[in-house]
């Protein structure tokens, strides 16, 4: 049995600077105007769009660490970030380098069902973090679809699949 590793913000910033490594370098390879073309098997969104949400949740979880409140649903939703790509990958690297920081306790503030009544949640800079590195990779799991349904770049094996899935099939493998 492995022994777990105490997390710390150098352990989360490698692992969400190699996960926006991927997603950089995958942006930096797409032929002009696919980044905002609206998929069909993403329901219309576009790479843009998923990239965006991305971004913003680590912004507002900057804001929050402030504030010591973060609310993801009140995010600006900046549609520049959706139709510049240059403009998100600058973005990802100042995400990356923000990273630097001690774990301080959050209210994660969040609506759920047709009520409009917000609920506060205890919760944590790196128990936050965390999560949006889980949701980065669920998000480039669909950017991955729209890749492929427009191109044949090459993703590493990687890229949108969570380091437990990973796991398991190379156990799988053997």
């Amino acid at each position: 049995m492995n022994t777990p590793t105490t997390l710390d913000n150098t352990f989360l910033k490698q692992l969400i600077g190699n996960v926006f490594a991927e997603l950089k370098n995958a942006l930096i390879e797409l032929p002009e105007g696919l980044y905002n073309k609206p998929c069909p098997l993403l329901s219309n969104a576009t790479i843009g769009q998923h990239t965006r949400h991305i971004i913003e949740l680590f912004q507002c979880l900057e804001n929050g660490y402030e504030t010591g409140l973060v609310n993801y649903e009140k995010r600006k939703r900046n549609q520049q970030i959706e139709l510049d790509s240059t403009l998100a990958i600058a973005l990802l690297n100042t995400i990356i380098d923000s990273l630097d920081k001690e774990n301080v306790d959050l209210i994660l503030q969040a609506s759920f069902g047709d009520s409009s009544a917000e609920i506060n949640i205890n919760s944590n800079y790196y128990r936050e973090v965390t999560y949006n590195l889980e949701h980065t990779i669920h998000h480039m799991a669909l950017i991955r679809v729209g890749i492929k349904a427009f191109t044949n770049i090459a993703l590493p094996d990687s890229f949108g699949v969570a380091p437990s899935t990973i796991q398991y099939r190379k156990a799988c493998v053997q």
